[in-house]
């Protein structure tokens, strides 16, 4: 069963109007798509939190006044940079029944290797751009890099994709490297 969140209709608010907003519980957003015209909309941001620790992500359903019950996809989030609440959200109407493009996050698991050896991770990705049916996109791909070494590289190619999910993002990006600590430069410095 979809998530469904209560979604009111809201007008264009300036700066003071959409705090207070937030100060009343309310996330405001924007639902678009090439179904329907671009809706200003607010909903409770404590269901949108409860929403998105549990995955966050794949299709769920706004109850739009005049509107009915919208399927859409999470297509971007805006959060305060000290804060780290939730700002704005944007939302995609899909049609279940039609391909959409979007991004998928990758949750990385296990501790390299290479690392407990003294190698850093440097991580150049945490998402991959993908179509699909939205019924058959994964919230997430998770991917075990557990037993990376120092020198090893974690390129898209290397993730475990569902078969009804079609990569869009190049094979070859690189989303994780394990690399050696730069020693000489800290001995340079010291001599």
């Amino acid at each position: 069963m979809r998530t469904c969140i209560q979604a009111e209709n809201r007008s264009v608010l300036n700066r003071s109007n959409l705090r207070k907003l937030r100060e009343e519980g309310r996330l405001p957003g924007v639902v678009f798509g090439k179904h329907m015209a671009a809706t200003m909309i607010h909903i409770s941001t404590r269901e949108f939190q409860q929403w998105i620790k549990t995955g966050g992500s794949g299709v769920m359903e706004l109850s739009i006044e005049g509107q009915g019950k919208v399927p859409v996809l999470l297509e971007g989030v805006q959060r305060h940079p000290v804060t780290k609440d939730y700002m704005h959200a944007d939302f995609l109407h899909v049609r279940l029944d039609e391909i959409v493009r979007t991004k998928i996050t990758i949750e990385f698991t296990g501790t390299p290797a290479g690392v407990k050896l003294g190698g850093i991770m440097q991580m150049q990705g945490t998402f991959i751009d993908v179509e699909g049916l939205p019924d058959r996109l994964p919230s997430s791909i998770a991917a075990d890099i557990s037993g990376m070494a120092i020198g090893d590289s974690f390129l898209v190619e290397n993730l475990p994709i569902p078969p009804d999910v079609t990569v869009i993002s190049p094979a070859e990006e690189l989303l994780v490297t394990i690399v050696t600590p730069r020693l000489e430069q800290v001995e340079n410095e010291a001599g």
